[in-house]
């Protein structure tokens, strides 16, 4: 018998349930068949591997290392087929394809009207978008649950193909009136007596400021106070709760009106770039091509100006 040839969906889908629900019972009632037909299709499952699947020796089922490669197999093939069925969705809809692109949470105050351009300049086709931070949207792109990614620096964890679109510049931010705002230079130590709003661990943005910070300081401690979203963190350093580095794009409005103030802190901006990313061995879509070659051919010109 050969795995490639003769294992089934069936089989997968048995397997990966015994493991979500933790009995062969569980698994049977949520499938619909008997326990005998589940535990059936494990034995031949292991049969096909030539290897236990399942470690029993605990209180709950693990699955053995053969078990979860089979695992990591099943939920590629149900990624698989659940974008097949998206697609298809689509096409008979009427639509030219479907596009499923994941954006980093810096990004979304462009997303929205790159969005809009493509909608106008490919109205057959749809594009689904899905915002997350930076972890979110590169543990979805391994998954190969969005075809496309627009973020930062790309994954060192996956093997990518990377398309830089623009600059990406980060800067210090802090309220008009603050002490820090009219220094030409602002002194190391001195910035450092600061309290630092960021996002979430995860975040690209968060990783940036501290390895900023702790060049800045050559290690020296100093206070991070974590706060939700972007949104948050600009109104908090308007409130005068502490000051922060987040990206040029996200405050750019708030810079033009006056509401903020980029501090002249040595090293920066930083000066990063947009990438448009997919998979390497991911054959792309005709749809997602034109997106791709779409979203290239404006040379950043759906950023905003900084």
């Amino acid at each position: 018998m050969s795995l490639a040839r003769d294992v089934t969906l069936r089989q997968l889908r048995g397997f990966a349930e015994v493991l979500r629900r933790g009995t062969i019972a569980g698994a049977a009632e949520r499938l619909h068949v008997t326990a005998p037909a589940v535990s059936t299709q494990l034995k031949t499952l292991e049969r096909l591997v030539g290897a236990p699947l399942l470690d029993r020796s605990g209180e709950a089922l693990r699955p053995t290392e053969v078990g979860d490669e089979l695992l990591r197999t099943a939920r590629l093939i149900e990624t698989a087929l659940m974008r097949c069925d998206e697609r298809i969705g689509a096409l008979r809809a009427g639509a030219a394809g479907l596009v499923r692109l994941g954006v980093v949470s810096t990004g979304k105050y462009f997303a929205p009207g790159l969005v809009a351009r493509f909608n106008a300049a490919a109205p057959g086709i749809t594009l689904h978008l899905t915002i997350g931070n930076r972890d979110d949207i590169v543990e979805a792109l391994g998954a190969r649950d969005i075809d496309i990614a627009v973020m930062g620096r790309p994954p060192e964890a996956l093997d990518v193909v990377a398309r830089r679109l623009g600059p990406h510049p980060y800067v210090m931010i802090a309220p008009p009136g603050h002490r820090l705002a009219g220094l030409e230079s602002v002194p190391a130590d001195i910035l450092l007596q600061e309290t630092f709003l960021a996002r979430e661990a995860g975040s690209g943005t968060r990783t940036l400021m501290i390895r900023e910070l702790d060049r800045l300081g050559n290690g020296r401690a100093y206070r991070v106070v974590e706060m939700a979203s972007n949104e948050t963190i600009k109104q908090a350093v308007m409130a005068g709760l502490g000051i922060a580095l987040l990206s040029a794009h996200t405050v750019h409005t708030e810079l033009a009106e006056g509401k903020l103030v980029a501090l002249a802190v040595p090293g920066l901006p930083v000066m990063r770039h947009w990438f448009l990313i997919h998979l390497a061995d991911e054959m792309l879509t005709p749809a997602a091509t034109v997106f791709r070659d779409f979203v290239i051919g404006l040379d950043g010109a759906f950023l905003p100006r900084v």
